[in-house]
């Protein structure tokens, strides 16, 4: 059986083409910059060349077909037509379901919902500071997101770093345009920056992240905006895009930054700021941390992010091996072997969890 994993971000999409007979990816690829200029798909095939495909991606079904067309290309893809598939999707929205189910119709959609590794918390940590019945009667609560990849990424630490049974505290940093960080014990999810949608926590590419709920209020009333006007500007006219003017890419940030664009350097360093506020918080939530994994687009390749972040985490003891600090996109220890908490770059891989959940509830 072929799986086709399609997993949408906020303004990227991954894929692979599994062979779950032995988990072999026959394709991979990434569409970046999706509702950005300069959209690009690059698509990879072991034992050939990558094929990279520049053009417009305003949504993901642009983005979705573009993948399509790859897979199936004389040269450079992997199946002759769709019927070699069957689909799987973790959507950021109901966008990519439903343009697969246009692009592909009869096959089966399989949802793999990003919340489940939060139904680990307890309900101290997942409840808001509301009266419950709103919890009873709406189930509002602290939900979490990006749970496939924290699931996947911290029990990858745990068996990369071949941590002992009583040494699995495990804070996953997973850096990307949408942003999130949690908190794991033998990974089970203890905590996660999320809440009821992915608009909490970390500043983010166009998330404003953590905000005084209060502002909602004082922005509709100032500016004359309904309640759904506001939270669009939160949602996808915030974060690092705005604070910098320049971009949500963390790429165009950097190279900003570099020229001496002040926004962007402010932008970086806000983003940087939050993000160690945030593994403080949960190295004293579970008092003490033992492993601290960075994965996703930034987390793994963003040197200047990586470097801001650790430089902040001296009092946990973390010393750095110099020499493998700067890996990218590979798994990799990057602690010194006296460091009091270990240090990992591991790529997620929520693409290969999805499939194995597919194969879990039995389709076939």
């Amino acid at each position: 059986m072929k799986i086709l994993v399609i997993n949408a971000g906020s303004s990227s999409l991954k894929y692979q083409l599994i062979d779950m007979a032995d988990e072999s990816v026959a394709a991979k690829g990434l569409c970046e910059r999706i509702g950005i200029a300069g959209s690009v798909l690059t698509h990879k095939v072991p034992g050939k060349d990558d094929y990279v495909v520049e053009a417009p991606m305003p949504t993901h079904k642009e983005a979705i077909e573009l993948v399509l067309n790859a897979l199936m290309d004389a040269e450079h893809g992997v199946v002759k037509s769709t019927d070699e598939i069957s689909p799987l999707h973790n959507p950021a929205n109901l966008m990519g379901i439903e343009a697969c189910e246009q692009a592909m119709p009869g096959k089966i959609n399989v949802a793999v919902f990003d919340t489940t590794f939060g139904m680990g918390m307890e309900p101290y940590a997942y409840l808001y500071g509301i009266d419950p019945k709103y919890y009873d009667k709406y189930g509002v609560r602290r939900y979490g997101f990006h749970g496939t990849s924290h699931l996947f990424v911290s029990g990858e630490t745990i068996k990369f770093g071949q941590l002992p049974e009583g040494k699995q505290k495990v804070i996953v940093c997973h850096l990307g345009n949408g942003s999130s960080i949690s908190a794991s014990v033998g990974g089970v999810c203890q905590d996660t920056s999320m809440g009821l949608t992915p608009l909490e926590g970390l500043i983010m590419g166009t998330r404003s992240g953590d905000i005084d709920a209060s502002v909602v209020q004082f922005l509709s009333k100032h500016e004359n905006l309904s309640v759904d006007e506001v939270l669009n500007i939160l949602n996808k006219k915030s974060g690092v895009a705005a604070l910098s003017g320049v971009s949500s890419d963390f790429r165009d940030l950097q190279a900003a930054a570099q020229d001496g664009n002040e926004r962007a350097a402010l932008a970086l360093k806000a983003f940087c700021y939050r993000v160690i506020k945030y593994i403080g918080a949960y190295a004293a939530a579970m008092d003490g941390v033992d492993a601290i994994t960075f994965t996703g687009g930034i987390g793994e390749n963003d040197l200047g992010v990586r470097r801001e972040v650790l430089s902040h985490l001296n009092y946990l003891g973390i010393k750095l091996d110099e020499e493998k600090f700067g890996t990218r996109g590979k798994r990799v220890e990057i602690s010194a072997p006296d460091s009091k908490v270990r240090v990992f770059i591991i790529p997620t891989n929520e693409e290969l969890a999805i499939a194995r959940e597919t194969v879990r509830v039995g389709l076939s």
